[in-house]
């Protein structure tokens, strides 16, 4: 069996290919650095993070975006003997403007050398390539409205302005032609995500709908010319979660169809999980996978209904998944073990420095900077984990420098347990929290007074149970609780400030500030 979610942990906007017997997955990163998140798979159940290809300057440079832009809804495929990466870099998210960017890059094998991009259009975010059985290639995107239309006097529309479709010349490396506006979406509104697939002389479009929280959905409609006119599937919907409350993967949308060797048919999707009895995701959104069967030229959820299932039948010959083992990092390789990433800059040797024994931080910005902030973080996987770090040698002189462990999920939700300086006291641990409601991101001080350090290694935990949180710390003793328990929900899509439904991740080692 397959278990969803396939990828856990911030892993959205899933688009898969097959290349012969093997499956890839690549998945937005958002503000994160290096760009995309490609998994292979032989079986559709068993998956490995194999790549991320946006790994230099000329192909992404995020430094200075907001929290929740940079790389939204990547789309991969296979043709001609290589791989096609389309990606939108948004630059951004709040007001009536996008500034969405969309580039492609290609590559021979799925592990590189990946291209310098080629700028395709601007005009709106979620782009997709289609090769088609002629040879011809279709970029197709969703189309960004910054105004109203008023008929009457009263403004119409929305900013979800359809789906476009126009030719890309790979020899030119150009689009060309006319821009034609396909498929303006269902009742539900808000159509993006749109990838298209060619079966029985039918182009089927698959979109997404309902925005990414929890009216999300898949759109299907079908056309026998790609640039249509699309009819509706008779459910509208492929599969949702919008009318099953308590369906354990919610917020279900924005996927695309693969077909096995074998011709079995299943259809990728990002989901969340909420916390037991909330609408709170601090897993951020997930990759899932559902078989599906035809009937009628249509395709259905192969169970039934339109709800994703948690357990879906596997290709034969899949092995079942293993279960979550503990895992530890040492740091003492060339390059940061492959689970890690940091925010938005191409020049990460300014932030940190791997020295063969260690991972060293370079102090830069705050932690809620926009361009050089020192932080490596992993993603968070369960609602129940325990993570530990040792902080080797860290001596503060100034309450402006500090360094430790955080979960976080953008500049207005963390919890920071930090090593930092009191004029009184010395070297000291406290804690910034940023709980999102807190009014313009100011920071609140839990652990208070702060508790003074003696001199040499330090080691930091964090300990999460659904939504409760408690930092704990040592110095050659036996662990002690560090300041009160913390609401880890902050750490979640939905609250406040930058609650964008988008991504959710966890740190595990933070220095910010200069000076350190």
């Amino acid at each position: 069996m397959i278990r969803n979610p396939i990828l856990r942990g911030f892993n959205p906007d899933p688009s898969i290919c097959r290349v012969g017997a093997d499956y890839y997955i690549a998945t937005s990163t958002f503000e994160w650095y290096p760009g995309v998140q490609i998994h292979h798979s032989r079986d559709l159940a068993t998956w490995r993070l194999v790549t991320r290809p946006l790994t230099r300057a000329a192909q992404l440079d995020m430094r200075g975006e907001p929290d929740s832009c940079g790389v939204w809804a990547p789309c991969l495929s296979h043709a001609d003997g290589q791989f096609w990466l389309i990606y939108t870099d948004m630059k951004r998210y709040d007001g009536n403007f996008k500034d969405s960017h969309n580039y492609l890059v290609t590559a021979p094998t799925i592990t590189g050398p990946w291209s310098d991009p080629v700028h395709l259009n601007s005009s709106g975010f979620d782009p997709s390539l289609f090769h088609d059985d002629d040879g011809r290639k279709w970029l197709l995107n969703q189309q960004w409205k910054h105004s109203t239309d008023s008929v009457g006097g009263r403004p119409r529309g929305t900013a979800f302005d359809g789906i476009l479709l126009q030719e890309y010349d790979p020899v030119a490396r150009h689009l060309t032609g006319p821009i034609t506006n396909v498929f303006a979406g269902s009742a539900l509104s808000l159509v993006e995500g749109p990838h298209l697939h060619k079966r029985g002389g039918w182009y089927y479009l698959t979109t997404a709908e309902g925005g990414t929280g929890y009216d999300h959905a898949v759109t299907m409609a079908r056309a026998r010319s790609i640039r249509g006119p699309y009819e509706l599937h008779p459910d509208t919907h492929l599969l949702t979660s919008r009318d099953a409350p308590d369906a354990p993967l919610q917020r279900a949308g924005h996927g695309q169809i693969v077909e096995t060797p074998d011709g079995d048919t299943y259809h990728t999707h990002l989901c969340s999980r909420p916390l037991p009895g909330t609408r709170l995701s601090p897993l951020g959104r997930e990759t899932a996978i559902q078989k599906c069967v035809w009937r009628d030229d249509w395709l259905y959820l192969a169970h039934g209904g339109q709800v994703p299932a948690l357990e879906v039948p596997a290709p034969d010959g899949a092995a079942d998944p293993e279960a979550d083992a503990p895992v530890g990092y040492r740091f003492d390789t060339p390059a940061l073990p492959a689970d890690f990433q940091w925010l938005r800059t191409p020049y990460p040797e300014r932030l940190f420095t791997l020295t063969g024994e260690a991972l060293r931080l370079h102090g830069r910005e705050s932690i809620g900077s926009w361009f050089d902030q020192s932080l490596v973080a992993r993603r968070q996987q369960h609602h129940a984990y325990r993570a530990e770090t040792r902080l080797a040698a860290f001596a503060p002189d100034s309450y402006q420098q500090a360094a430790g462990l955080t979960t976080y999920y953008n500049r207005f939700k963390f919890h920071f347990l930090a090593i930092t300086h009191d004029a009184a006291a010395g070297r000291v641990l406290t804690i910034l929290s940023c709980p999102g409601d807190w009014p313009d991101g100011r920071l609140s001080f839990p652990l208070f007074p702060p508790v003074p350090l003696p001199d040499g290694p330090l080691d930091l935990a964090v300990e999460v149970r659904g939504p409760t949180q408690q930092f704990f710390w040592r110095a050659g003793g036996e662990w002690q609780p560090a300041g009160p328990a913390l609401d880890a929900s902050v750490i979640s899509d939905e609250r406040r400030h930058g609650g964008d439904q988008r991504h959710g991740l966890a740190a595990v080692g933070h220095q910010p500030d200069s000076g350190a």
